[in-house]
């Protein structure tokens, strides 16, 4: 294995097959993987799964294969240094910390040597995609369970997680879509 202890954190709402694929590299490169469910005190149209749902959707792809991983709820305070301090608790000694996230890349870069997921990913493994894509097709009712993995895409249904974000978060979600591309638009 290349690292001892790899943290890592994401929301996982829900997971798709690039989190699937970036937390089966993680695990393949480390003695133990901790994986943060982030933002798991919030329950909102970006947060419409609850930590607990996150973890059972993670360990639908990783169980099969790996079992050197655990799991912490990493809620979030409306505040980076709070959130910064929280983290170090809870994750203590590392050899790594796996994130592609900016934000979190600058709060944690003096305390732990950082790495990008994707660097741990085979090529030919890649995929572009975020669970924002996901809520949007499902907000939409358009096909979204080719960017899931099998597994998860059974655990959903199964627990009618798909109808009740629609049913909770489905126009929230819609609405801060559009919100998002108008920003992104530029007139000349």
């Amino acid at each position: 294995k290349q690292f001892g202890i790899i943290g890592t954190v994401g929301r996982f709402k829900p997971v798709h097959k690039g989190h699937a694929v970036m937390l089966e590299a993680l695990c393949k490169n480390a003695e133990h993987v901790i994986i943060g469910i982030g933002s798991s005190n919030k329950y909102d149209y970006r947060n419409p799964f609850t930590a607990q749902e996150s973890m059972a959707m993670i360990d639908l792809v990783l169980k099969p294969t790996y079992s050197n991983y655990s799991f912490i709820e990493v809620p979030d305070f409306d505040n980076g240094p709070i959130w910064r301090q929280h983290t170090l608790q809870l994750y203590g000694t590392l050899d790594v910390f796996a994130t592609a996230n900016d934000y979190v890349r600058s709060l944690l870069k003096d305390d732990y040597h950082l790495i990008l997921p994707v660097t741990l990913v085979p090529k030919e493994q890649h995929i572009y995609l975020n669970a924002t894509m996901v809520r949007v097709a499902m907000a939409r009712s358009e096909p979204w369970e080719h960017l899931v993995p099998a597994t998860v895409v059974s655990y959903i249904k199964q627990h009618n997680l798909d109808q009740r974000f629609c049913n909770e978060f489905g126009l929230a979600t819609i609405v801060a879509h559009a919100q998002d591309i108008l920003k992104e638009v530029t007139i000349i």
